[in-house]
């Protein structure tokens, strides 16, 4: 029997033909489907296909990533196969006449990785059958809601006049080629008891989350409680009602009960002296 091109059969390739026929389609939203076996970072990727002027509708996909990073430029690593990286390049601020999307004005753009938040967190759960739940702002959070750990990340970057989303999903990750790290420990759909851990569903499942949630803000000129996007988020947001420490840019901090993410994407916090403090950026911690 031949040999196989891949160490690992529990993690098998994904198919650039088969994806591109299932998510670059007539009429549809994305365009082009770049699948690439290695690179250093995919939104690196994509940001330099927005300068050079590709159109919103890219997707650059990659089976590893060398130089990941999330937020803070904290590094994200996962082994080959074992989890989806992707990038996403939109142009919300280009009024679109053909589709009658008015252009959204960069106030709005906060709720870019929100809604990639609840594309991915739909998908997760329709396709691998397992709890979730979005931690404010960029991560999905699988397992039970008294111990949940961090298997995703979303990460936004401005490019030119373009906005490109980046997700990095831990799929079949195991324990031991896990991060170690500061907060929430870090799992994978594995461990958290999916049902389905074939990546090339949930991709699947993602892109066309993020397509019709994209869509439907769009339509709405980013108006995130117009389209349902700001009821959606809220369902599926486990920082609501919690105790919180937010660590601000600038070195700052803030305690006090997450009560709600108003309109502009902002986190609410009840503070100890009743003010509602609104954070628009930084670290939250949930507190047990």
């Amino acid at each position: 029997m031949p040999s196989s091109p891949y160490d690992d059969l529990d993690r098998p390739p994904l198919s650039p033909r088969s994806v591109d026929r299932a998510l670059v389609t007539p009429g549809g939203f994305w365009t082009r489907v770049d699948l690439r076996a290695e690179t250093a970072s995919t939104n690196a990727d994509a940001a330099a296909a927005a300068l050079r002027g590709e159109p919103e509708g890219l997707v650059v996909v990659a089976e590893q990533q060398t130089a990941g990073r999330g937020r803070r430029d904290r590094q994200w690593t996962s082994p080959a196969r074992a989890g989806l990286t992707l990038s996403v390049l939109l142009r919300p601020g280009v009024a679109d006449d053909e589709r009658g999307w008015p252009a959204v004005p960069t106030g709005a753009y906060g709720w870019l990785p929100l809604l990639t938040g609840v594309a991915l967190l739909e998908a997760v759960r329709q396709v691998a059958a397992v709890e979730a739940a979005l931690k404010w702002p960029n991560d999905l959070l699988v397992g039970p809601a008294d111990g949940p750990g961090k298997a995703a990340g979303i990460l936004a970057e401005v490019a030119g006049d373009a906005v490109v989303v980046g997700i990095g999903l831990n799929v079949t990750t195991r324990a031991e080629e896990l991060p170690e790290t500061t907060g929430l420990p870090a799992t994978s759909l594995l461990l958290a008891g999916a049902g389905a851990t074939d990546r090339e569903p949930l991709l699947r499942a993602v892109l066309r989350g993020v397509a019709d949630w994209y869509t439907g803000w769009r339509e709405a000129g980013g108006d995130a409680e117009m389209s349902g996007l700001l009821g959606a988020y809220r369902r599926g947001c486990a920082t609501i009602g919690r105790p919180v420490r937010a660590l601000l840019p600038g070195g700052g901090e803030a305690t006090g009960e997450a009560t709600s993410v108003d309109a502009d994407g902002q986190l609410v916090i009840r503070t100890a002296d009743g003010a509602d403090l609104r954070v628009s950026a930084g670290d939250v911690l949930h507190v047990r």
